[in-house]
């Protein structure tokens, strides 16, 4: 192979901004990130399939370590080895942080090893958790049945909670950590909720903290949220006070059902103590599950749009169904407090909702098994339409009392609306109720 010019291996400057204007998203998941000179012109980026890289001299080498073990500050100098960095790791994580106006953003192999880093990066014996619930139930069962085995504590409220409800919470948390000589360490939300679609006010819990952790403690405390079910397109929490922005890459970002993927978005400042914590774990993201997800973050704007439009579709015939007990979506909630935090926090009510049926399991499997065109599966945000039954498939190890309080009933089904055609939808929902 011959060697290029060095004027042509020159990276380009990037481009964020056209007359006086920042670029869309969209446009920048066409080339953020990425110069195709420093990869023989290759419009899209190769797969780098390797585990190490080659330093210029020892130098450089120590160089790279001192930045990579906080000898040296800044950020990584360079690459190094595969489990701290890689380029399509790199590229995919420049393009994350735009979705949600991020300072930096972390990519992991899914979406429980980036909840697992970040909680593990952060919490200490004696810590507690403040969190929203109901939460995917492996978070929770990860709070409440790993984390506390090694003497971390949690305190949690309900989604909708109100800012007096919020305020006792933290209250509660507090004199908690000071019994196990510990800190609140993290104040963790899931909105919308998996499964219900219940909304957390994270203004609301954003003052809260303020108001009874003080600024000082406020300051050492983040809030982390789960947007996997509205993010990034419909809610951008880091506008409404969150600290952290968790995904599963797998839902939307991915997009295909063919990957499992998670991601982290935040300050550098909460970004940095995560990065150190999976360069030691290995938790990060491979570089050919990097580069799928770079291929589809470039339609993701028109998936999602196309999936959000579905779902206001196929909900506008399920809502006066006879055979449809409620619908838990957005763009149809009748509670006040709800509608407040829609109006506030989201640009559209999503793909994914909870669809009741009149009865209970029998009835709910009934309808499922009858389904033609959606798929029975768990998962969501893909670009086929799934559903699935919460209380016997995905949250089946939270306990019986606990999802009855949270609203996870025999007769909820999920559902996440793909990118088919509408009236295929309806029609295949029309005829599967019609078998219940």
């Amino acid at each position: 192979m011959t060697d290029l010019p060095t004027s042509r291996r020159l990276p380009k400057a990037k481009i964020e901004t056209l007359g006086g204007r920042p670029l869309k998203p969209s446009t920048l998941m066409m080339g953020h990130g990425y110069d195709p000179t420093l990869s023989e012109g290759a419009l899209k980026p190769p797969i780098f399939l390797t585990s190490t890289f080659a330093f210029p001299s020892a130098a450089d080498g120590k160089r790279h370590f001192e930045q990579l073990t906080g000898k040296r500050p800044g950020d990584a100098a360079g690459l190094v080895y595969s489990r701290f960095n890689g380029p399509n790791q790199e590229i995919l994580e420049d393009r994350l942080s735009v979705w949600d106006g991020a300072e930096d953003s972390l990519v992991f192999s899914s979406g429980m090893s980036a909840i697992a880093t970040l909680l593990l990066a952060y919490c200490s014996q004696g810590d507690v958790i403040v969190h929203s619930g109901p939460l995917y139930a492996a978070t929770e069962s990860y709070i409440a049945k790993i984390l506390s085995r090694f003497g971390i504590g949690y305190v949690d409220f309900p989604a909708g909670a109100t800012r007096d409800e919020l305020d006792a919470v933290i209250e509660q948390a507090q004199d908690l950590a000071a019994q196990q000589g510990g800190k609140i360490a993290m104040i963790y939300l899931e909105s919308p909720a998996n499964p219900t679609n219940a909304l957390v006010d994270i203004e609301a819990v954003a003052a809260a903290r303020d108001a009874v952790l003080g600024e000082d403690g406020a300051a050492a405390t983040p809030i982390a949220i789960d947007n996997t079910f509205l993010g990034p397109l419909w809610q951008r929490p880091l506008d409404h006070g969150a600290d952290i922005v968790v995904y599963s890459l797998t839902k939307y970002a991915g997009g295909h059902s063919d990957l499992v993927a998670g991601g982290l978005s935040g300050g550098q400042r909460w970004m940095d103590p995560v990065r150190s914590l999976r360069n030691t774990m290995g938790t990060i993201c491979d570089p050919n599950t990097a580069w799928m997800l770079l291929r589809s973050l470039e339609t993701l704007e028109l998936r999602m749009t196309r999936a959000g439009e579905n779902a206001e579709k196929v909900c506008a015939m399920l809502k006066d169904h006879p055979k449809v007990a409620g619908l838990g979506y957005l763009g149809l909630n009748s509670d006040a407090r709800q509608q407040d935090i829609f109006a506030r926090h989201c640009t559209g009510a999503g793909s994914t909702f909870s669809l009741f049926i009149k009865g209970g399991e029998a009835e709910s499997f009934a309808f499922l098994d009858a389904l033609r065109i959606a798929k029975l599966a768990v998962s969501l945000g893909g670009t086929e339409t799934l559903a699935s039954h919460p209380a016997a498939m995905t949250h089946l190890s939270v306990p019986d009392a606990r999802k009855a309080m949270l609203g996870i009933t025999d007769n909820l089904v999920r559902i996440s609306i793909g990118i088919e055609d509408p009236d295929d939808l309806i029609a295949d929902f029309e005829q599967a109720l019609s078998m219940v």
